[in-house]
């Protein structure tokens, strides 16, 4: 039987330290959530690789690497309530819920979102929750958002989840472009967004964040 919890660890030595990303609570919760237990369970054995997991044809659960790199940058408070867009079993959701406040994720998938929302309580996430809907719809009902992050590419962002974040939050996402992409951080100021760039990454683009929509990265 694989030592999930040795997994973990190795996950975090090979995969998070080395690419710069130490900040301890980011490090805790890689360390605390049982990252098998939020994959389909066909894929238990190859939750810790260092590779993106697919959930279905355009969603996948972030490699470690590009998630922990992500919450490096957008540097989640213990007050903050967080947006966690295509949360898909909870995995990203519970991680954050670590270090946040409260965390409310949203998942298109009906049955994965009941899913996620039954492992999250059974692994103590009680300031966590998940909701059923579209992702460029987002929650508004329960924000405004301290941070937003996306469980996957956007080529755009629509303007109905910018309304979600709150003016000096911050929102996260891989801007895709072809084949590679940049994980770009975006500060919410009275007249507008500010966008920086992070580090590179890719994943597939999440529904609803195609270029039809509403607003282009600056």
């Amino acid at each position: 039987m694989m030592d999930f919890s040795a997994a973990r660890t190795t996950m975090v030595d090979c995969q998070v330290r080395p690419s710069d990303v130490t900040k301890y609570p980011i490090i805790d919760a890689l360390l605390t959530v049982p990252r098998e237990e939020f994959v389909p369970a066909a894929k238990r054995s190859v939750a810790y690789m260092g590779e993106h997991i697919a959930l279905d044809r355009s969603r996948v659960i972030l490699d470690a690497r590009t998630f922990a790199k992500m919450l490096d940058a957008v540097n989640i408070q213990p007050d903050e309530l967080v947006l966690d867009l295509g949360c898909g079993y909870g995995y990203s959701s519970a991680v954050m819920a670590k270090m946040a406040e409260a965390v409310v994720g949203v998942e298109p998938d009906e049955a994965m979102a009941n899913e996620a929302a039954e492992l999250l309580a059974a692994n103590g996430a009680d300031n966590a929750m998940v909701v059923h809907g579209e992702l460029a719809k987002g929650a508004a009902k329960h924000g405004p958002y301290c941070v937003i992050v996306l469980q996957g590419a956007a080529e755009t962002i629509p303007a109905a989840i910018l309304d979600q974040l709150k003016v000096g939050g911050r929102i996260v996402a891989i801007r895709q472009t072809g084949g590679m992409g940049q994980c770009k951080i975006g500060l919410k100021r009275e007249n507008g967004m500010d966008w920086r760039g992070a580090f590179s990454a890719a994943a597939p683009t999440l529904p609803g964040f195609e270029k039809e929509a509403e607003f282009t990265f600056g």
